[in-house]
């Protein structure tokens, strides 16, 4: 694999930071995972925060479903 420094984890709107930031406390809240907000989840299972990364992935597509829709 082709090694670069583009991360997939830049984000390309850096003022979204915030509002993804609540909707990631949002998804794990509802999902009933402890998400402490401080950067560290080495204490979750991968189950856990790809339950979480999941849920974050549906909201944002049914956001962009509805901006293309005109809603």
């Amino acid at each position: 694999m082709a090694n670069n420094n583009n991360s997939s984890n830049n984000l390309v709107v850096p003022q979204a930071s915030a509002a993804l930031n609540q909707l990631k406390m949002e998804a794990a809240q509802e999902l009933g995972v402890p998400f402490s907000g401080e950067g560290y989840y080495g204490n979750l299972t991968s189950r856990e925060t790809g339950s979480v990364g999941g849920q974050i992935t549906k909201r944002l597509v049914q956001i962009a479903e509805q901006q293309l829709a005109g809603k």
